[in-house]
C-alpha cells in the first residue's frame, strides 16, 4: 500500500532493537523447550537424580536429611545443564548449519543475538528452579539462608557456564562439541560435589573445589543447608570463571 510516490505504509525497516532481541529470545526459549535432548538434560536428569538419591540411601551425604544436601547440588547441575551443556550443543550445530552466519547478517547485531540466547537460558533456568524447588519441598527440603546470596550465585554460575559453553561451541566442530559437552557434564556430575561430597575425594577435593560446578554447588549448600552468609570465596571463583570464559568466547568465537 502506497501513500505517496516513493513512500510505503507500513514503512520498511528493522524493528526496534529491544523488540528484535525479545522476539529472538522467545524463539530461542521455544527451541530449548521443544528439544527432546535438551529436556532430558535440563529437566529429566536433575529431577530423577534428586528423587532417587533423596529416597534411596546410596551416597553418604553426612548428617541431616539427604534432600537438604542434594537439592543445592542439583540446582547447580540444572544451571550447568542449561547454560553450558545445552547451550554449547545447540549453538555448535547452529554454527555448523550456517544459522549463526545468516543471523549475523540480519539487522539484529551479534551482541543482540548473544543477549537473546542468554535471556532464553535464564528463562529456562527459572522454570528449572521452580520445578526442582517444588519437588524438593515435597521430599521434605528445609532451606535456610539469604535469597540474595542464592540469586547472586545462580547469576554468576550462569555467566561462568555460558562463557565456557559459547567458547566450546565457537571453537570446536559440532560433533566434537556434542561429545565434549556431554563428557564434561558427566565428569562434573561425578566429581563436582553435586551428589558426592568433595571430602570423599581426599586431597583432590581441594583442586576440584576450584571448578565452577563445585563453587556453585558448595556455595548454594553453604547458604541453603547451613544458613551461611554471603559465600565470598565461591562467588570469587565463579566470577573468575565468568570473566575468563566470556572474554575467551568473545575473543575466539568463530561464526562460520
Amino acid at each position: 500500500m502506497t501513500t505517496a510516490p516513493g513512500t510505503y505504509a507500513p514503512r520498511p525497516g528493522a524493528a526496534p532493537l529491544p523488540r528484535m532481541i525479545g522476539a529472538q529470545a522467545a524463539l530461542e526459549t521455544r527451541m530449548l523447550l521443544r528439544n527432546g535432548e535438551q529436556l532430558l538434560l535440563t529437566v529429566v536428569i536433575p529431577t530423577l537424580l534428586l528423587v532417587l538419591f533423596s529416597s534411596v540411601d546410596v551416597v553418604d551425604t553426612g548428617s541431616g536429611k539427604a534432600v537438604d544436601f542434594l537439592t543445592p547440588g542439583i540446582l547447580a547441575l540444572a544451571v550447568m545443564s542449561t547454560a553450558f551443556t545445552g547451550q554449547a550443543i545447540a549453538t555448535g550445530f547452529e554454527r555448523r548449519y550456517g544459522v549463526l552466519k545468516r543471523l549475523a547478517s540480519s539487522p539484529l547485531p551479534r551482541w543482540g543475538l548473544m543477549t537473546a540466547k542468554t535471556a532464553a537460558v535464564l528463562v529456562t533456568e527459572v522454570l528449572q528452579v521452580i520445578l526442582l524447588t517444588v519437588i524438593a519441598f515435597a521430599l521434605g527440603w528445609s532451606p535456610h539462608g539469604n535469597p540474595a546470596a542464592v540469586l547472586l550465585l545462580l547469576v554468576l554460575g550462569t555467566a561462568a557456564f555460558s562463557g565456557l559453553g559459547l567458547l566450546m561451541a565457537g571453537t570446536l566442530k559440532a560433533e566434537a562439541t556434542l561429545a565434549a559437552a556431554n563428557l564434561v557434564f558427566l565428569l562434573l556430575l561425578v566429581g563436582g560435589g553435586v551428589i558426592v561430597p568433595l571430602e570423599k575425594f581426599g586431597a583432590a577435593g581441594d583442586v576440584l573445589g576450584l571448578l565452577p560446578i563445585s563453587a556453585l554447588s558448595d556455595g548454594l549448600r553453604d547458604v541453603l543447608q547451613h544458613g551461611a552468609g554471603m559465600p565470598w570465596g565461591d562467588l570469587a571463583i565463579l566470577a573468575v570463571w565468568a570473566v575468563v570464559g566470556l572474554a575467551a568466547a568473545g575473543r575466539f568465537f568463530r561464526w562460520e
